[in-house]
């Protein structure tokens, strides 16, 4: 890929820079309807961890911990635009964190819906992440080399641009 000060017009620009300043983009003119996003986030614990984690009554010194990681991430769906600057503030209308084992991984989802004028692909994004946090900090006194591998939108509807489904 070749770097240069040109952009390729057929790329996007970005949506929150304005002549070169950050800015919240101006939403005000756009009809609501339903959005839709589901995140994921993929959490390796390792082995001692995974061994005491049997999925159903899952304990640590702090609380049940796939239980703590749910209302974690449900919450911070809902405080989005306090912690990411151009995120307009929404009422959110569902918000759901899954977190499936396999192998020595946790898969966490995070399914958020509202019927608003912008989309909730960062409340999403957001809520696996806190999630995934949430099981690094409740687990950290057995592992401290717990890894989050990495967080991705994997789907999203409603909006301008469409709907999205990641391969």
């Amino acid at each position: 890929m070749v770097m240069n000060d040109q952009p390729d017009k057929t790329e996007q620009e970005f949506t929150h820079v304005r002549e070169g300043k950050p800015s919240m983009v101006d939403v005000s003119d756009k009809s609501a309807n339903k959005r839709t996003a589901v995140a994921e986030a993929i959490v390796w614990v390792g082995e001692e961890v995974m061994s005491r984690l049997d999925g159903a009554d899952i304990f640590s010194a702090k609380g049940p911990v796939f239980q703590t990681a749910i209302i974690a991430g449900t919450m911070a769906t809902k405080q989005t635009s306090l912690l990411i600057p151009f995120c307009h503030p929404l009422p959110l209308e569902y918000a759901d964190v899954k977190i499936v084992i396999h192998g020595e991984n946790l898969i966490i989802t995070c399914a958020v819906a509202t019927t608003n004028k912008t989309g909730v692909e960062m409340e999403a994004m957001t809520g696996a992440s806190v999630a995934a946090l949430t099981i690094y900090d409740m687990c950290k006194a057995i592992n401290k080399k717990i890894r989050i591998e990495f967080v991705r939108l994997l789907s999203k509807t409603g909006g301008k641009s469409g709907d999205f489904s990641a391969d």
